[in-house]
């Protein structure tokens, strides 16, 4: 894989730095000139690159992805094992996943789904991209005999459907026995679903 041009870098320094700033004064208090202003540049430099703060949501959207598909880390294709699949779900169902990406921020995006078409196709393509990564796992399991799922692309996604609820709800909870409690239960449905054994905290740390 090549190194990434000047441009390449300097964009994703822009993203990083929206990120840091929607995050801290939220999405609509969030402007270019904020953005300049904390790296120190002149707004024009920012413009050049992303000509409106659309086109930085949209990126960041981009980015989303990139940062959620990092939990399938096999490295080979097509060589996915019963330890992968079940280190996968210990990741959907962790502390980890859900600090990947800020969930004011990533909620605020999604009510941008009802205004606009474009957001709404690219967290389509988050949703699908992630729950056909997971199916995939499950199918290779299947054909390995680790696992008997008869409908892995349904199976995934009612995997994450669990996921995604869990988390929307968890974020109501400022209990954190409560909340470690619920994750618990919800990911338990998760390993249900699959037939699995649940790994255990040191079959996680061992395989992780």
């Amino acid at each position: 894989m090549g190194r990434k041009s000047l441009k390449e870098t300097r964009q994703q320094e822009i993203i990083d730095v929206f990120y840091r700033v929607a995050k801290k004064e939220g999405y609509e208090n969030t402007s270019i000139a904020k953005i300049a202003k904390v790296m120190e540049v002149n707004p024009s430099l920012i413009i050049h690159y992303f000509e409106t703060k659309e086109d930085l949501t949209y990126a960041l959207i981009d980015h989303i992805l990139e940062r959620y598909l990092l939990i399938y880390t096999i490295k080979h294709q097509d060589q996915a094992t019963l330890r992968n699949l079940q280190n996968t779900i210990e990741m959907l169902f962790s502390k980890k996943w859900n600090l990947l990406f800020d969930d004011g921020l990533f909620y605020t995006f999604y009510a941008l789904i009802f205004r606009e078409h474009k957001i709404k196709v690219k967290y389509k393509m988050i949703l699908d991209s992630l729950r056909q990564g997971l199916a995939a796992i499950i199918e290779q399991c299947n054909a390995k005999a680790l696992t008997s799922v008869k409908d892995p692309q349904t199976t995934a996604d009612l995997i994450f459907v669990l996921v995604d609820g869990a988390y929307f709800y968890l974020s109501l909870e400022s209990d954190k026995a409560a909340y470690a409690e619920r994750l618990s239960y919800y990911k338990q449905k998760a390993y249900e679903a699959l037939a699995i054994p649940q790994l255990t905290v040191a079959g996680a740390v061992a395989g992780s």
